[in-house]
């Protein structure tokens, strides 16, 4: 189970930045991933495929989106959750949030996600497995972080 989050700037045009930004799919806008296809809406159903380089060989991973967020008050949300496909290297589930706090006037990008190996390569490749998905989820912070500094 990881869960990773970063301050993306403050107010409400950094939130409706981020915003856009994950109805873009943008967090995979981290060089070595594609999504496939990235016009796809997020919405309950939905189903894409990350395209990932990885050292010395390619993946294809399929997902759906089984749940999309969005809240109001106090706390500003948005994000959603996608359950991986048979076919995937890992079994699990991964949500991409990102909230404005509008009582300190800050918003942040949240990914929290939980896995267990499902092809038979991952088991014995579990700890390249784990610094794959820790390497993305630091460039998956910095994509978002560069979406959300976009001037309106």
């Amino acid at each position: 189970m990881d869960r990773y989050r970063v301050r993306l700037g403050e107010g409400p045009e950094t939130y409706a930045l981020a915003v856009e930004a994950l109805r873009g799919w943008r967090q995979f806008d981290i060089g070595w991933a594609r999504l496939c296809w990235p016009d796809t809406p997020v919405k309950v159903g939905a189903t894409v495929g990350v395209l990932a380089r990885h050292y010395r060989f390619w993946s294809l991973n399929s997902a759906r989106v089984v749940y999309v967020i969005e809240e109001s008050g106090e706390v500003e949300r948005f994000g959603f959750g996608y359950g991986t496909l048979p076919g995937h290297g890992e079994r699990g589930e991964e949500r991409f949030l990102v909230e404005w706090n509008r009582e300190n006037d800050l918003v942040h990008y949240d990914v929290f996600a939980f896995s267990r190996p499902n092809h038979p390569l991952a088991w014995p490749g579990y700890p390249l497995v784990r610094v794959l998905q820790r390497r993305f989820a630091r460039d998956s912070k910095m994509a978002m972080v560069r979406a959300a500094a976009r001037s309106i």
